[in-house]
């Protein structure tokens, strides 16, 4: 944990200046993510980075707390918020098990480009269906690069030993799927927002 956090400390004045890579999935992530938004939403965000998603997204709920492992995210994203005059999301530097996060207290927990970057994703998953509330929806993408890149192990691994990359898993969207739906998750939409390599897309409820 403490070598991820030092990574994304280090990545997040590089991460906020970089535009989005592919503008039309991210769009099609934020129509469909804000189609399961309810004006009444307590959200929780988990990996917010620099809040460009959560300060989209904050005029469609009530509240958002948005969480991240790295203190210079966060402090990227509090300054955001500022400029945008945004009042409904509170940044906090925090992890998905801080203990201040109350249990069964979100409508929603949004996960974008995070469940790849864990080592235990059904710990994640099962916490996330702790936080929320009953029938509460979790709402993720995350990108499932085992299902094309056979050579892209290789070389995150050379990236990771010289510090040019963190922690990846290489998931396929089946067992991406799975994994969730065995934490007490009921998968009720799901899509690939760019389909190559797929970033899968899915809306699930805790059942």
């Amino acid at each position: 944990m403490k070598n991820a956090e030092t990574f994304w400390d280090k990545a997040a004045k590089k991460y906020a200046k970089s535009p989005i890579k592919n503008m039309t999935a991210y769009n099609e992530t934020l129509k469909h993510t804000r189609g399961s938004l309810s004006e009444d939403d307590k959200v929780l965000e988990v990996g917010c980075g620099t809040g460009s998603t959560a300060l989209l997204l904050a005029a469609n709920v009530k509240q958002i707390t948005a969480t991240d492992i790295s203190s210079n995210m966060i402090e990227i994203a509090k300054s955001k918020a500022v400029d945008q005059n945004v009042n409904n999301v509170t940044f906090i530097k925090s992890t998905l098990f801080d203990d201040s996060l109350e249990i069964g207290s979100f409508d929603v927990i949004l996960a974008f480009n995070f469940l790849h970057l864990l080592e235990d994703i059904p710990l994640a998953t099962r916490r996330i269906n702790e936080l929320l509330k009953p029938e509460g929806l979790f709402i993720s993408k995350t990108i499932c690069m085992g299902e094309k890149f056979t050579f892209w192990p290789f070389i995150i691994y050379v990236m990771q030993k010289i510090g040019l990359a963190p922690y990846v898993k290489f998931l396929k969207t089946r067992e991406l799927e799975e994994l969730i739906a065995a934490e007490s998750f009921q998968i009720t939409k799901t899509g690939s927002y760019p389909p190559s390599p797929p970033s899968r897309f899915i809306i699930a409820t805790k059942t």
